[in-house]
């Protein structure tokens, strides 16, 4: 079972302006999210990951490049991880966002939380949006395992909303508690899909020590927990 170190874009002019970008064209990083890749891509040197995979906006390829470099890589593209097409939503301000009836469901009920059509952004439900994201970071760790096998490191680098579908995924709490998960800018979780249990092995970590999870050359392969807890 491959580990997927999975990573948040940096911090990005949308971020700073407090709007939700969604796939609006032109949102790059911002000073600050530039320091934060470089930080990123520094604490990646040594981890030897096999492939880093990247949502397609601008945001998740400027956090990405910087990680591929320091490892020898090269950033790979794939639409299903890019941001959730929030439609009507897209480009508007947070602050009155909170004040649409359609928050609360956003909030209290993800499960049947739609956003609203648009005749320019596409739109989707939370639903799709997680489904659509586990299902390609399913498909590219199994071609991870086949092409590198069980002990290979791979890094997907996406969106708030979309790691934490995946964490909710990985816990099995499902997306109608994913807005019990916290995915900041330019933060690295981490997770390992096994055969019998998937493992969330760390979470919304800002100065990751990443080395702890590139698995041990003796380590088991199996896919069971450890009893007792592991012995580190």
């Amino acid at each position: 079972m491959p580990t997927l170190l999975l990573v948040r874009h940096g911090h990005s002019s949308a971020n700073g302006e407090g709007i939700l970008a969604g796939r609006l064209p032109g949102i790059h990083l911002t000073d600050r999210g530039r320091e934060q890749a470089q930080h990123l891509g520094k604490r990646f040197e040594g981890v030897a990951p096999v492939r880093v995979v990247s949502s397609p906006l601008e945001r998740c390829l400027e956090t990405a490049e910087p990680l591929a470099q320091a490892v020898g890589l090269t950033v790979e593209v794939e639409d299903d991880l890019q941001e959730c097409a929030y439609g009507a939503w897209s480009g508007r301000k947070l602050a009155e966002l909170t004040k649409d009836p359609l928050w609360s469901t956003v909030q209290d009920d993800p499960t049947s939380a739609r956003f609203p059509d648009h005749e320019t952004y596409a739109a989707e439900s939370l639903t799709e949006m997680s489904e659509r994201v586990v299902a390609a970071v399913r498909r590219i760790d199994a071609e991870v395992a086949q092409e590198h096998g069980d002990k290979a490191v791979w890094v997907a680098v996406s969106h708030g909303d979309l790691v934490k579908a995946l964490l909710a995924d990985a816990t099995g709490s499902g997306l109608g508690h994913f807005q019990r998960y916290t995915a900041d800018p330019a933060s690295v979780s981490a997770i390992r899909y096994g055969g019998r249990h998937t493992f969330l092995l760390a979470a919304n970590e800002l100065s990751p020590d990443l080395q702890r999870f590139v698995p041990a050359p003796d380590a088991p392969a199996t896919g069971d927990a450890q009893v007792g807890g592991g012995a580190g």
